[in-house]
């Protein structure tokens, strides 16, 4: 390889299981994704081993396998043409959230019966989501299609701002006709322009401190939750990256169940 020229990445410091995203634009190139030895022996025409290939389709992803210090490289060799480059590594999910506390620890997520008021159809419901258009496909819509599945009756839809809209209104509109409330926290919904204070006050009762909703963590990592929010990274939540949506659905339906008997 010495002499043939190729595009360098230098990653850093990566962790096993970590995904490299590689997008092609204009060809097919071959990739490579290398530890620092194989980088080494690779840069200077030596055997070297690797994972990857030839790409000729766009985006690539590739899983690193262990820990340590990984490159990168898009060559031409044996191929014409030319080809555009990017590379990011996608974030680290959330570290686990289920740990031993059960949501059940949290009595003040579920509302009785008698504290909910129907909507302008005469309508209660047992679970709101709130959640922006962008987890719609992703998360909102599968969970609220797991709920029902499990029994429970729920009001979703995009929760998209406008000039002059609160999100504490909205929310609490949500919750007056609902026993529980969801809220899908992306770094598309954080977009949305909500302030950490108006996060902390749909979660949290701000006189009481009680938690009356449960983030659900979507496609966020707990360095960025908690670098928005140091408080909302504290309160009991579920995280999509380690817990699957039925089993966040069963959950919620076996805790509401309890509540009703």
């Amino acid at each position: 390889m010495a002499g043939q020229k190729f595009t360098k990445y230098d990653l850093g410091n990566l962790k096993k299981g970590q995904t490299v995203v590689v997008t092609l634009q204009g060809n097919a190139a071959n990739v490579r994704l290398m530890d620092s030895s194989n980088f080494n022996a690779y840069r200077n025409g030596r055997r070297h081993r690797y994972y990857g290939g030839l790409a000729k389709q766009s985006p690539v992803r590739l899983v690193v396998p262990n820990n340590g210090h990984w490159y990168v490289t898009v060559d031409m060799q044996g191929l014409r043409g030319s080809v555009r480059t990017s590379v990011r590594v996608e974030p680290e999910p959330l570290p686990t959230i289920r740990q031993t506390t059960a949501l059940s620890s949290v009595p003040t997520l579920v509302k009785d019966v008698s504290a909910i008021t129907p909507d302008e159809s005469g309508k209660t419901y047992d679970v709101f989501i709130s959640h922006a258009s962008e987890d719609k496909d992703a998360v909102a819509r599968p969970l609220a299609n797991a709920l029902t599945n499990a029994g429970l009756s729920v009001w979703y839809d995009e929760f998209e701002m406008r000039i002059g809209d609160s999100l504490r209104r909205k929310i609490d509109q949500g919750l007056a006709h609902s026993r529980f409330g969801i809220v899908i926290i992306s770094k598309d919904f954080i977009k949305k322009g909500w302030t950490n204070y108006e996060l902390d006050g749909i979660v949290t009762r701000t006189v009481s401190g009680e938690q009356v909703m449960l983030p659900i963590w979507h496609n966020i990592t707990r360095d960025e939750v908690v670098a928005y929010s140091p408080t909302l990274a504290d309160k009991i939540a579920r995280n999509t990256a380690v817990d699957g949506i039925d089993d966040i659905a069963k959950e919620i339906a076996e805790l509401i169940e309890s509540r009703s008997r």
